[in-house]
């Protein structure tokens, strides 16, 4: 019977989709004014696996002769103005964290923990989650399992204890590497990546998730 739920953010618990693309297309714009948009669903083929690398995909997508070193800090400010303009959980989100009362929750995310922290604030539902963790909080970004072990290391949570949750094939590949179940939610940004990845369960409805501690 799991112990411990560890959650992602982006395309888990929140639809933050709109912001994130705002930002970097604004980043882009503020940097190389006249540079064309990215389109939404591009940008979301980007996200997963830390602003850094966002940045650098967007970047080669734009063709523009940038480092990532002189984008980011502009993303990060662009986003840090905008981190709730349109963000909102998924619906049924808020539900499905009250039925699974009693268990512990965690998020483990590769966005920068004070902006994860804001978001979680701002839409009323930080106080469901134990702990939270993201970029500048742990040594590497997932798939590197160091944050997640030192999770499960603060629960005393054994692996077979331990679900990640995540829309993402990163976040099966962290699971992978802390030897923990892998649960993936279906209403993500890259579904079809998260299928190919062999997640131990897929997760259609947030209801679903109390199912990961009643089995």
């Amino acid at each position: 019977m799991a112990r411990l739920l560890v959650f992602d953010l982006d395309g888990t618990l929140v639809d933050s989709s709109r912001d994130i693309a705002a930002s970097v297309n604004a980043a882009l714009a503020r940097a190389a004014p006249g540079a064309a948009e990215i389109p939404l669903e591009v940008i979301l083929s980007f996200v997963g696996e830390g602003a850094r690398l966002l940045v650098e995909r967007s970047l080669r997508e734009a063709r523009l002769d940038l480092s990532a070193d002189e984008l980011l800090p502009v993303y990060l400010e662009c986003y840090a103005m905008r981190l709730l303009d349109t963000t909102r959980l998924y619906p049924g989100i808020a539900e499905a964290l009250e039925a699974l009362d009693g268990t512990t929750l965690a998020v483990l995310t590769n966005k920068p923990g004070d902006l994860s922290r804001a978001i979680l604030e701002g839409l009323g539902i930080a106080g469901c989650f134990a702990r939270v963790l993201g970029a500048g909080d742990v040594p590497s970004r997932k798939p590197d399992p160091a944050g997640l072990l030192q999770l499960m290391a603060w629960a005393r949570a054994l692996p077979g204890e331990t679900w990640m949750v995540g829309d993402s094939a990163t976040d099966v590949d962290v699971a992978r590497a802390a030897g923990v179940g892998a649960a993936g939610v279906t209403w993500g940004f890259n579904p079809g990546a998260l299928r190919a990845a062999g997640a131990d369960r897929l997760i259609d409805d947030p209801r679903e998730l109390v199912s990961l501690v009643t089995r």
